[in-house]
């Protein structure tokens, strides 16, 4: 598929997930209803979030329907935040994972979800405004082209998003435009582990299903240090194969993909 083919794609199926996923307050906001397979996201199964790292502490703490069981890790057990960062987070979608951050970097620091979906801002938006939290917001944009200035954030974070993108080295190199020297990123992303069959890569359901787009981690490690990033470190979680299978009813996705924990620091 070609470029604007793939974010055609994309966009338009997390627009259609944006709309049909409501929070369940009953549930720590666990979604209550999500997309059809294939999919990063299986907000159906009991205990998504859990298996993939998160607290009862953290899905009770935000509000209801930001999170909607679209990752496939948590970035926040390897960000290390601190009071007082400024944090940016890639494909912010619903905004879990900043209502998170915006807690842990308190009222001096402050957090930036960008996604290129309409839908998706918009719900954030409002799930900001149910939060109370003064120091979140969110943006329309593309991560190939952030919409932040130069050396401005200390972490960038991201949930199962950059495997998404047609064009990964323009989302490595805008990552380190928007970092300050010494800046860090904590990435959960899927890697291929396995050739990624031709059939698989040319499937739009499995493309915007973070499976197609994924790459190796070589490739992924390639990818940051081409940017200018030193101290990378992909950890591949082996005991992913539980959440990844249920991504497709139909193609065993889990023998040529798995879920990785990406670190990787900007040098002073």
């Amino acid at each position: 598929m070609k470029k604007d083919e793939i974010r055609k794609v994309v966009r338009s199926r997390y627009g259609k997930i944006a709309g049909s996923v409501r929070g369940t307050a009953s549930s720590g906001s666990e979604p209550s209803s999500c997309c059809s397979e294939p999919s990063c996201c299986s907000g159906s199964a009991p205990g998504l979030s859990e298996r993939m790292g998160y607290t009862a502490e953290d899905l009770a703490s935000v509000p209801d329907g930001a999170n909607m069981g679209l990752g496939c890790g948590n970035p926040q057990a390897i960000a290390a935040l601190r009071e007082g960062e400024v944090v940016l987070d890639l494909g912010s979608g619903g905004g879990f994972d900043c209502f998170l951050s915006a807690a842990r970097v308190g009222p001096n620091g402050r957090v930036i979800g960008v996604d290129m979906t309409p839908e998706m801002v918009d719900k954030a938006r409002a799930n900001a405004v149910r939060s109370g939290l003064k120091n979140v917001e969110f943006r329309l944009g593309e991560i190939e082209h952030l919409p932040v200035p130069d050396a401005s954030v200390d972490v960038v974070i991201s949930n199962c998003v950059i495997n998404l993108s047609a064009d990964k080295a323009a989302v490595m190199a805008e990552t380190y435009r928007a970092l300050r020297p010494g800046g860090r990123i904590a990435i959960s992303d899927v890697v291929a582990i396995g050739e990624i069959p031709d059939a698989v890569r040319e499937d739009p359901d499995l493309y915007s299903g973070c499976v197609a787009g994924a790459v190796r981690t070589e490739e992924y490690e390639r990818l940051l240090l081409d940017a200018g990033f030193v101290d990378v470190g992909i950890d591949v979680k082996p005991d992913s194969d539980d959440i990844v299978r249920e991504w497709s009813s139909e193609v065993r996705v889990e023998r040529f993909a798995a879920a990785a924990h990406i670190t990787a620091r900007k040098p002073r």
